[in-house]
């Protein structure tokens, strides 16, 4: 880990927790990485392994902190199980994120994903949509063949996948629908079912339930450990919204204000649209819908969301789910020691700085 890194890790346990469970998590995803069938001849497996399967294990390995399946390994030890328990779903979770951002990438035209050209840019549209693709029939598959599970339990898994699969597309079809649209008539109500939809999900609240359905958890504590999540998890999403405005520009790069440039529903934006006076709000949604690069540009669309009081309630209000979060936790018995790390992780969401 570098000098920041083992500061966090020393500071918040669940950043430590991540750290710890890391090697864990990528030796899984390693050994279960999808490779040709074996039913081709080899010259048939090594195209299938350039446009298929190498983009896909490349993507996959390439970064990410490893939140999502370290969720899941969390959610099998806080009812008493073992991380092993859980590693195929929490595998399966991080293709779907696989899944979601290679094709997000397509949606949003972006260019870089984790300091590397997107799947897209390299391999061409169509590939890059079949190895996204891939990533969702890995999904399943990677729970259907856990014979560590018993059947029920690994029927009850999916189902929760595949409402989780469900309950994201959703989202991100308000979120794009809204962007081609030119929608502006978003309430905040209307962002918060959406970004719960879109993120919460699969960010917090189904790789925890799964996780400790996998352990054999009770009914009780799936219930528990599903609201924490999605309140926690929307909190992740206000916090990954307020550091594209006004985190660290060094640290990420062209990425840095990239949602005014793509004029992104978030919950500053359409908090400050609906309590700006007339000419400030419509400057800034002139700024929003006209996919500024400026750097003048951008910082005046911060400034006017800030005017309006929206970055300060975001944050607020980030703060006030994850107190409402782990109010969750009390409603069933959990692991003193992943309770603890429970409690920090929701802290950790909203104090990350990347």
């Amino acid at each position: 880990m570098s000098q920041d890194q083992t500061a966090s890790a020393a500071a918040n346990p669940f950043a430590a927790y991540l750290a710890r469970q890391r090697p864990l998590i990528e030796g899984a995803l390693a050994e279960k990485c999808p490779r040709p069938l074996q039913d081709h001849a080899r010259a048939e497996q090594a195209d299938l392994d350039r446009y298929l399967y190498a983009p896909l294990a490349h993507f996959t390995e390439s970064g990410g902190k490893r939140t999502r399946p370290a969720l899941c390994l969390l959610g099998a030890e806080a009812v008493g199980g073992r991380a092993q328990d859980a590693l195929s779903v929490a595998c399966a979770i991080e293709y779907f994120q696989s899944a979601a951002l290679i094709h997000d990438d397509i949606a949003d035209k972006s260019e870089l994903r984790r300091g590397e050209p997107c799947v897209y840019v390299t391999e061409g549209t169509g590939v890059a949509i079949n190895v996204g693709d891939l990533a969702l029939t890995t999904v399943a598959r990677l729970v259907l063949d856990d014979r560590g599970l018993a059947p029920d339990v690994r029927l009850r898994v999916l189902d929760e996948v595949v409402a989780m699969e469900e309950r994201t597309l959703e989202g991100q079809a308000l979120d794009l629908g809204w962007a081609r649209d030119g929608r502006w008539d978003i309430s905040v109500d209307d962002y918060l079912c959406m970004a719960s939809h879109k993120t919460a999900y699969y960010s917090a609240a189904v790789p925890l339930a799964t996780g400790a359905i996998c352990a054999g958890a009770k009914r009780a504590q799936v219930d528990a450990l599903r609201a924490f999540g999605m309140k926690a998890g929307l909190a992740f999403q206000l916090q990954d919204d307020l550091l594209n405005l006004v985190g660290d520009a060094a640290a990420q790069g062209k990425d840095f204000r990239s949602d005014v440039t793509e004029g992104k529903r978030t919950l500053v934006a359409v908090w400050a649209l609906s309590h700006l006076p007339q000419g400030p709000a419509a400057e800034l949604s002139q700024i929003l819908s006209s996919h500024a690069t400026d750097e003048a540009r951008l910082a005046r669309a911060v400034e006017l969301m800030a005017r309006s009081g929206a970055i300060d309630h975001t944050r607020a209000f980030a703060r006030d789910l994850v107190d409402e979060a782990k109010s969750h936790l009390s409603s069933a018995d959990f692991l003193p020691e992943a309770h603890k790390v429970l409690l920090a992780m929701a802290d950790f969401f909203v104090e990350r700085l990347g």
